[in-house]
């Protein structure tokens, strides 16, 4: 009877990458490779022909070798047996020795080495020990997770800051087109004062000119005359001699001089800049006591241009002023990401600060301060750390930290809302400047930076911080 054939290496190694067989295929001309290997092979090679014979086949997807794929598996069990048996005593390693965190087989755990140790089934301790390890594995999983998150977000934020310095870029040329063009009507006017005054001073000395002409004329008809008078007889001569002297003194006048005739150059170029840049600080020009933050509000809410005004989204709305798509918003942390919010973009440490905000026919509003650590993710309700006054549709309210909402009975909806904070004397107070009449003041001590806080649910009438106009004295 024939002795059963060894298994040999060889027989089951693709002829491509030199390794065991990984879901062989079998080819039409016979020949059995790696899927991946067929695959990678064709792809750079650009026609489906075998690496062994160059034949060519026809079938996209070769079927594949059952046969050798099950006999590459027994060989892998094979090959892999003599791992598991004991190297002294060539049994099976069914133990691990504590002590010496070692696997053992039943014949070492009774010899001297062993003897005295403890040792526990393979797949007892191995069970045990995955427990732990599946949990290490859990916490990395979702570590990966983390950071593929976090990547994923900065690349977001990456793409956001080029729409934002866009959109940035923007209005400061708007603004800075304002300023230039303050500028150019400033040179306007002083290059017109300084064509008037050349005009005007231009047009006296052509009148003088005008003037001196006439009386060259009559002086040279004059002392045309006196010669005539001095070649005739003496009679004639002294007949004529007192009018022509008469006539002689009248002309013997000097010109006029010509006081401040030239351009007053001075007024004109003597501190140039200091005087246009004068005359700009005298100029009424308004700004906003409160600048709001986008980077802040919720993606509900809708900023205008100039950060000055808030209004809800609508629901059919997809993109906002700037003409990024709100849910598009990276989720900073300083980002509001559920309750429809946003700050003012400076925050108070100190001082009495104090803005009017226009709430116009909004149906629901909160307008107030609220601390630096308030808590911005996940709050689907008004944060907890928040002072403000509010209107739901129907009545006005107060809210504050630790305190249920107090509806402020009696007093009417209102158009306009003062918000007064004076940090030095721990007070905020909240009136109608319209009326003069004063809501509620609260009276508290802020142990951290506060800052304004905003809140509108009506996507028709925003809520707008009025504009303060003065002079820059």
């Amino acid at each position: 009877m024939a002795s059963k054939r060894p298994f040999i290496e060889e027989d089951f190694t693709c002829p491509v990458c030199r390794d065991i067989f990984k879901d062989p295929v079998l080819l039409q001309c016979g020949h059995s490779l790696c899927r991946d290997c067929t695959q990678q092979y064709w792809t750079t090679k650009g026609s489906r022909e075998c690496p062994m014979c160059r034949k060519r086949t026809t079938n996209k997807n070769p079927p594949v070798n059952l046969a050798l794929k099950n006999l590459c598996q027994a060989f892998l069990v094979y090959r892999g047996l003599p791992e598991e048996l004991c190297e002294i005593h060539r049994e099976r390693l069914s133990l691990f020795c504590l002590h010496d965190e070692q696997l053992v087989c039943l014949v070492c755990r009774e010899s001297l080495e062993h003897k005295t140790h403890t040792c526990r089934p393979v797949s007892e301790l191995a069970e045990e020990r995955k427990r732990p390890f599946r949990r290490e594995l859990s916490l990395l999983n979702r570590k990966l997770e983390m950071i593929q998150h976090a990547n994923f977000e900065y690349a977001h934020q990456a793409e956001h800051i080029c729409h934002q310095v866009c959109h940035t870029k923007g209005i400061m040329r708007e603004d800075f087109e304002r300023l230039h063009q303050l500028l150019y009507d400033e040179e306007i006017a002083m290059l017109a004062a300084l064509n008037e005054e050349k005009k005007q001073k231009k047009q006296l000395l052509e009148d003088k000119i005008e003037k001196r002409n006439a009386e060259i004329l009559s002086l040279s008809g004059l002392i045309k005359d006196f010669r005539g008078n001095l070649d005739s007889g003496d009679i004639q001569f002294l007949q004529k001699f007192k009018d022509m002297m008469k006539r002689a003194q009248d002309m013997n006048q000097d010109p006029d001089p010509v006081q401040g005739g030239l351009i007053d150059t001075a007024q004109y170029l003597g501190n140039l800049k200091f005087t246009v840049w004068s005359k700009i600080r005298l100029t009424e020009m308004s700004y906003s006591p409160v600048v709001l933050d986008p980077n802040t509000a919720n993606s509900q809410l809708i900023l205008s241009k100039d950060l000055t005004s808030l209004r809800d989204e609508d629901e059919f709305e997809e993109e906002d002023v700037a003409g990024v798509q709100r849910k598009q918003l990276p989720t900073n942390p300083e980002r509001f990401d559920r309750f429809p919010c946003v700050l003012g973009s400076v925050g108070y440490s100190s001082g009495t600060h104090i803005w009017d905000v226009d709430v116009g026919d909004s149906t629901f509003w909160m307008l107030g301060v609220t601390t630096e650590s308030v808590q911005r993710k996940g709050a689907t309700s008004l944060p907890s750390e928040v002072w403000c006054i509010g209107y739901d549709g129907n009545t006005l309210s107060l809210k504050a930290p630790q305190k249920s909402c107090i509806p402020l009975l009696g007093c009417v909806k209102t158009e306009r809302v003062r918000v007064k904070l004076d940090l030095d004397e721990g007070l905020l107070s909240f009136s109608d400047p319209l009326s003069d009449t004063v809501f509620y003041t609260f009276m508290t001590d802020f142990m951290e930076k506060v800052f304004p806080f905003f809140c509108n649910m009506c996507s028709v009438s925003p809520l707008r911080i009025v504009p303060v106009v003065k002079t820059c004295n």
